[in-house]
């Protein structure tokens, strides 16, 4: 059973053992002169202020006996903070924002950082004291069920987290996804907020996928990945992936560019993320701005094939009407994937790296990659190459006749999106955020590689954005988002995939 009364912790700081030792043993300090020793310690701490203010006490407390790696973990996050503080405004600021650092190690039910004032013979002081609940129950889970309408397929998706098992504030989980007809995954990773003297967060995690894009592309993608989180702050995010790739055909229909790319290969990437979300909410923003910038370089080593260098932007805005909750969302995003090595611009970019257009899902909860073409099916847009002919044996099987096409994706793609959302007038769908939206899509995307950025027309290119609007009701729950949209297809090409109507979409709620 764990202690009624929790056990304080005293932080530590350098100047303890000097401290000890100029300790006279000669005669015993009552309480009170312990706490005036005391704050004389954290005086040597956080002293050097013109006008000082010092922590004279500073302690933590947890529902149960701590470990001593989650002391150091919670010292780490706060010490140093507390610490900058000069005045009384920078010691409240301080506290609120360790307050959210321990918080979003998401290993305390309740953190409670309380400011007193020091005893009167050490004017100046401070007492901070940190009050931390363990939480109860360290294994939490989801799971949730989401649909892709224009893939004709369901997924099903869950994970497991273990959370504490060490004490280093380290979380470990176990995802996977099934999806029927398209894709399933299954993965285990673990993330440490802190290691040893290491400032940023630690992040690995191992994964073995497969994906099927026989009906867009005439391939499958089976693939085993380690990924390594190198470096992660509020603004810069830094990882490494390792995956072992395999691309097959059981159809063996495929075109020319796609047979060219099949096989194992080994990708060995780096990627670096710049955030900025200013945003004051990622499902329904109504006012504030964020912009994604992502680079990634392929081929560190490994097949030439996969030696490459992409980046993507993304910029988004909020602005808000004033009436109705009503709030306008814009924004544009492009990418680029040009191959690396010798005779590059001769060369053909790996087609799983490259840009697709097409989808269901919201534009507005999509940041960090480009935009959904709402109106047109996954991998419905963009360059295409005639399947290869297999003859049958039956004389009337139509489907020998039209092999079809397969969708190779491209190496520079533009998109952009313009929503209004408002609320809608009855109080029941106010109370429960059912709210209403309507929407302009448009995007294209175009081939560089194999010589063809030669026959780049950016007024060509303009000329042949596909664009969809539309209307529609967006229902948020616990288990899920539900989109129901009215899509009417503005422009559109002879190969292009789209469909003026109503479409379904259903998304995880975070």
């Amino acid at each position: 059973m764990p202690s009624r009364h929790p056990r304080p912790l005293t932080i530590r700081n350098p100047m303890q053992k000097l401290l000890r030792r100029r300790r006279s043993p000669r005669r015993s300090l009552t309480g009170r002169r312990r706490m005036r020793r005391r704050g004389r310690r954290w005086m040597r701490c956080f002293g050097g202020f013109r006008r000082p203010l010092l922590a004279s006490a500073s302690t933590m407390s947890s529902s149960r006996e701590t470990p001593r790696p989650a002391r150091k973990l919670i010292e780490a996050e706060v010490v140093d903070l507390i610490r900058s503080a000069a005045t009384v405004q920078d010691l409240a600021r301080a506290a609120t924002v360790a307050n959210a650092r321990l918080r979003r190690l998401e290993l305390f039910d309740s953190v409670c950082i309380t400011l007193d004032a020091g005893p009167p013979e050490l004017p100046g002081t401070a007492n901070v004291v940190i009050e931390v609940v363990e939480a109860a129950n360290r294994i939490d889970g989801s799971v949730g069920c989401f649909s892709k309408p224009e893939a004709r397929s369901w997924s099903v998706e869950g994970s497991l987290r273990f959370k504490n098992n060490f004490g280093y504030g380290d979380i470990w989980d176990v995802s996977g996804a099934y999806g029927w007809g398209q894709s399933s995954e299954i993965s285990i990773g673990v993330a440490l907020p802190r290691f040893r003297s290491i400032p940023t967060p630690l992040t690995a995690r191992a994964s073995l996928s497969s994906h099927d894009w026989l009906k867009f592309s005439s391939y499958k993608e089976r693939l085993i990945g380690l990924s390594f989180g190198l470096l992660s702050t509020m603004c810069h995010d830094l990882s490494y992936n390792l995956t072992w790739r395999n691309l097959t055909d059981p159809s063996q229909v495929a075109s020319k560019s796609i047979r060219t790319q099949l096989g194992h290969n080994l990708l060995s990437a780096l990627r670096y993320t710049y955030t900025i979300d200013q945003r004051d909410s990622h499902l329904r923003p109504t006012k504030g701005y964020a912009f994604v910038s992502t680079s990634q370089v392929g081929g560190l080593w490994g097949s030439k094939a996969l030696r490459f260098f992409r980046q993507e932007f993304d910029i988004r805005s909020a602005v808000p009407f004033g009436f109705y909750n009503a709030a306008l969302n814009a924004g544009i995003s492009a990418g680029v994937i040009i191959p690396l090595g010798r005779g590059f611009l001769e060369s053909p970019s790996s087609v799983p790296e490259r840009f697709f257009l097409g989808g269901h899902s919201s534009p507005v909860c999509s940041l960090g990659s480009l935009t959904p073409l709402l109106g047109f099916k996954t991998r419905g847009v963009g360059p295409t190459e005639l399947r290869r002919f297999v003859p049958s044996e039956s004389v009337t099987d139509e489907s020998a006749a039209s092999p079809g096409q397969d969708y190779l994706g491209g190496d520079f793609a533009v998109s952009a999106f313009a929503d209004v959302s408002f609320d809608l007038p009855l109080k029941l769908f106010r109370d429960a955020g059912i709210h209403g939206h309507a929407f302009l899509n448009a995007g294209n995307l175009t081939t560089l590689s194999e010589s063809e950025f030669r026959n780049l027309s950016f007024s060509e290119f303009g000329r042949t954005f596909r664009s969809s609007a539309g209307v529609g009701i967006i229902v948020p729950t616990k288990l899920f988002r539900m989109e129901i949209n009215y899509c009417y297809i503005l422009k559109q090409f002879e190969r292009d995939r789209g469909e003026s109507g109503i479409q379904f979409s259903f998304s995880s709620p975070m």
